[in-house]
């Protein structure tokens, strides 16, 4: 294969694509709108799966460095009453297959296993356009262009490239996330480092929730999920952080004060993540030349599974490429019929029904006895 893939976005999908592609010996460029690796923070923990983000590593021949960050003893999981009474207490023994990391340590990796000039920073994309036979120009805010003969987007839930193949944007889900961090936790705030325990803690109920993990260096990173509609949170004002604060506290009146300390005890602003899906089974017919990874192609709220499903794309579309090396069509149509049968399983396996049996369900592998 001598068509040099264009990769837009560097995301962990984008990056597992590229290192794929490095490994077969298949140039490649990625394309991130920040301006450095170290330009945001790269969220908290991460769960990575052994049915497809280890898998997803493997292909890209990281597995060994993969574990080289696995934070010991972040597989335990607790599930407490709003009250603070415990309904689940389950260590982490070591033999479990979802072992947590950090987000920016696992990004840094892949960065670090890419040939120096793979990510081109600073390229923010602002559109892209269809030029026929398989190649596409993109536009970037700076009225720079290139022209794609391989074209994939790996940009996120706003993906510049999705309008190349698909109609369909992100809706919201009528439910918003508020993240906060509490450092020094177990010095500065023991009752909520007792409640979070060593690993992951959640504490649903059928309105709200509290969801909280414990990261490196003594570090508790909290989200508080509530239903309602974008203008109810813009009421909360957010530029006011005391304000903020004590709005969303209010929403959690009478739950036990070792869970609301995630909300009060906060050291940075409350910061609010509302969240949009792509429609469940969202597809395209093939248009030659351009494809899409991740959050780009499947975005949905967040279940474990986003961050696993995009490495897994990129290491599949990756593979794809390299066994059709004569025929970037058959590749492309290979790898979407399996891209979509993959994420419209992942929507079907989101839970419903009662919220603390389900998630019991899920940690010990069977129903919960009742």
């Amino acid at each position: 294969m001598t068509t040099h893939v264009t990769i837009i976005g560097a995301g962990l999908g984008g990056l597992v694509l590229a290192r794929v592609l490095h490994v077969h010996g298949i140039p490649a460029t990625v394309y991130e709108a920040e301006t450095s690796p170290d330009a945001r923070s790269q969220g908290g923990l991460l769960d990575i799966h052994d049915y497809n983000g280890q898998v997803a590593l493997r292909e890209a021949e990281l597995l060994g460095e993969f574990r080289g960050l696995i934070l010991e003893g972040r597989q335990a999981m607790r599930i407490l009453a709003p009250d603070g009474n415990v309904l689940f207490d389950q260590a982490d023994d070591g033999t479990g297959g979802r072992p947590e990391v950090q987000r920016g340590e696992l990004r840094q990796m892949l960065l670090d296993s890419l040939p120096a000039g793979t990510v081109r920073w600073g390229h923010k994309v602002s559109g892209a356009r269809t030029l026929g036979e398989g190649r596409h120009e993109v536009t970037f805010a700076d009225g720079r262009t290139l022209v794609a003969g391989l074209l994939v987007g790996a940009d996120g839930a706003w993906s510049r490239v999705r309008p190349l193949l698909s109609t369909a944007v992100p809706e919201y889900v009528g439910k918003s996330v508020v993240e906060t961090y509490l450092y020094d936790a177990d010095t500065r705030h023991p009752a909520a480092a007792k409640a979070v325990g060593g690993g992951s803690m959640i504490a649903p109920s059928p309105e709200r929730e509290i969801f909280a993990h414990r990261e490196r260096g003594d570090t508790l990173h909290a989200y508080m999920g509530l239903y309602g509609p974008p203008d109810w949170f813009a009421a909360m004002d957010f530029g006011d952080a005391a304000a903020a604060t004590a709005r969303v506290a209010a929403e959690f009146d009478g739950w036990a004060p070792e869970l609301t300390a995630l909300i009060t005890g906060s050291d940075t602003a409350p910061l609010l993540r509302p969240l949009h899906a792509l429609p469940p089974g969202h597809r395209w017919d093939r248009v030659p030349g351009v494809t899409l990874l991740g959050d780009a192609a499947h975005l949905a709220p967040p279940n474990g599974e986003g961050a696993n499903l995009a490495m897994l794309d990129g290491a599949e579309l990756g593979r794809a490429l390299a066994t059709h090396r004569d025929d970037v069509e058959a590749a492309l149509t290979a790898y979407e019929q399996a891209m979509f049968a993959r994420s419209a399983e992942a929507h079907d396996m989101e839970s419903g029904g009662n919220p603390v049996h389900d998630l019991i369900t899920a940690f010990t592998g069977h129903e919960e006895e009742r």
